[in-house]
């Protein structure tokens, strides 16, 4: 699956989940929420319609409410279940591409690395490296785990 589309429906389970949990939300509070444009709400909600997860009425003469339909109810979980199995799979992934980088690590005779990134893959590559007793420094003369989003590369072994 590519990026664009995984973005996608992760949108949809946001939008699903939002009007789930306020019916009268209008597309600019989304959009907010979301950090998206107004019309790329529109358009997402018009998809959402065209499939039968989303139905619209009037509430008022300009507010419209949005009600979820037992469809959009088993998409919404069809899609929770996907991104939690998604982002299993990457850290999974990234662990196990952490332990192979510290058997290299290891067999180069070091027993720290410094971790040259931030985030959720940098806290797992933290993780892993304390679970395999390897010491995270910020010596420069330690190999560095470079991480480029959800890539990481080994830098520093002679």
């Amino acid at each position: 699956m590519n990026v664009e589309s995984t973005n996608e429906e992760l949108r949809e389970l946001t939008l699903l989940e939002k009007i789930e949990n306020d019916p009268d939300v209008n597309q600019s509070a989304l959009a907010t929420q979301l950090g998206v444009a107004v019309g790329t709400v529109n358009w997402h909600l018009k998809r959402l319609i065209a499939k039968g997860a989303v139905k619209v009425s009037r509430a008022e003469r300009k507010k419209l409410r949005y009600i979820i339909t037992p469809e959009g109810l088993a998409l919404r979980a069809r899609l929770a279940v996907d991104y939690v199995e998604r982002s299993f799979s990457v850290y999974r992934h990234t662990r196990q591409r952490v332990k192979d980088y510290l058997v290299k690590v290891r067999n180069a005779g070091y027993d720290r690395v410094r971790i040259l990134g931030s985030g959720d893959v940098a806290d797992i590559c933290k993780l892993t490296c304390i679970e395999q007793g390897v010491a995270v420094v910020s010596d420069k003369s330690a190999p560095a785990l470079v991480l480029e989003g959800y890539k990481i590369r080994l830098e520093g072994l002679e």
